[in-house]
């Protein structure tokens, strides 16, 4: 039988083959392609599919002459039909699951409502909030219902623990970009309550990263790093590791410690040299466009040029990355924001247009993906524009007026 993966399998053969003609290292080839040893190792084994423009600066490195580019190009086209294909397979297998469900609700079984859950999971980063917590709350409900009636065997019961604990992590991130903290902090204590109930050290770590996340939206950093520090006693081989030292770094950097922020954010890229692979994607996995998104949310805030140079790019880099990523790691929201990071940079930066250019994007998005995250960034832009700097700048009352116009 013929693989599915040919064009992929060739093209990660072809980069292993190219590197080792070449002499080089992984370590020698970060600088020129802007990617971490371990995110290259990735790509010679076929675990990570790159972008092109990565693929673009390694040809160069590599004076491959094109020959990378042509394969990355026949390998992208198999990946868009596999990825067109499980779309329909996936949108079958929801029918198919809604059908059992409301006829049958004891038919589905544990591993198949966690299943419904990870898929969940995914959909969640392409999906409007609003829809994706009236869908987590029902497969909550139906998993809770069999736990309290006793609908499962006893050695599914953490099974059933594991998925009420990610249903209710879904919940907490969906009423967090719907604005309600509160509401995002209640799903998250009971996310931590049946994790803990599984003994899941992986959930655990998650859940811990996430309540961090909530504590930071309501800017109380004190107890988003007690979280942080709770979370990395159980943070293991996935990536929830990476996940919680760049949380940290976004608390150091909201005090002013650029230092420490950046210590942090080059901790958790060391950090990914070893992670392993999370247990469920979507949600539940930290990939590396969002940690470079999670550099550029953090570096934003400091005032000094360099760490202001680096959250402009790494805000970038990340844009990129995701235009070019699977459905289970692209989260369209993150990416949206990383718009707003990247142009929040350039604004303390100086240079107006250059923020003006990467908010634009954003600003034409329908009202449903202008999630409480967006709107209040975007509004510190206005902020920011009242600089005493920008007093007599026309550029800057342009920009504001454009931005006051988006958002009425």
């Amino acid at each position: 039988m013929t693989s599915t993966r040919d064009g992929q399998n060739a093209f990660a053969a072809l980069f292993k083959q190219l590197r080792e003609d070449s002499g080089l290292s992984y370590r020698e080839l970060e600088r020129p392609t802007l990617a971490t040893r371990g995110w290259i190792s990735n790509v010679a084994s076929g675990a990570r599919w790159p972008d092109r423009s990565w693929v673009e600066r390694a040809d160069n490195a590599l004076n491959a002459d094109g020959r990378l580019l042509r394969s990355w190009d026949l390998g992208q086209a198999e990946r868009d039909e596999q990825k067109r294909m499980k779309s329909l397979i996936l949108a079958s297998v929801k029918d198919s699951d809604e059908i059992l469900l409301a006829t049958a609700p004891d038919a589905v079984d544990v591993d198949e409502l966690n299943d419904s859950i990870a898929s969940l999971s995914v959909a969640y980063l392409s999906s409007p909030a609003a829809p994706m917590l009236e869908q987590g709350l029902k497969l909550r409900h139906e998993v809770i219902r069999r736990i309290r009636e006793g609908a499962a065997r006893p050695h599914e019961v953490t099974d059933l623990y594991v998925a009420a604990s990610r249903a209710s992590g879904i919940l907490s991130y969906a009423a967090l970009d719907l604005g309600d903290a509160d509401a995002a902090a209640t799903h998250a204590r009971t996310a931590w309550r049946l994790s803990d109930l599984a003994a899941d050290d992986e959930l655990r770590a998650w859940v811990r990263g996430t309540e961090s996340l909530i504590a930071r939206f309501q800017k109380d950093y004190r107890k988003a790093a007690r979280f942080i520090e709770d979370g990395m006693k159980y943070a293991g081989s996935g990536t929830s590791a990476i996940r919680l030292l760049c949380g940290a770094a976004q608390c150091a950097a909201n005090s002013g410690d650029s230092v420490a922020a950046q210590r942090l954010l080059d901790a958790a890229l060391d950090s990914r040299d070893h992670a392993g692979v999370d247990t469920v994607n979507g949600l539940f996995t930290f990939s590396h466009a969002k940690q470079l998104y999670y550099a550029g949310s953090s570096l934003m805030w400091l005032d000094d040029e360099g760490a202001l140079r680096r959250a402009a790019h790494d805000s970038e880099e990340a844009i990129a990355l995701w235009e070019h990523e699977g459905e289970q790691f692209r989260s369209l929201d993150d990416e949206a924001l990383a718009h707003v990071y990247m142009a929040t940079a350039r604004l303390k930066l100086g240079e107006i247009e250059g923020a003006m250019d990467a908010v634009r994007p954003i600003l034409a998005l329908p009202p449903e993906r202008q999630i409480s995250w967006i709107r209040r960034r975007v509004s510190e832009l206005d902020v920011h524009l009242d600089n005493e700097r920008f007093a007599n700048s026309r550029a800057a009352m342009s920009a504001r007026d454009e931005l006051r116009g988006a958002a009425a």
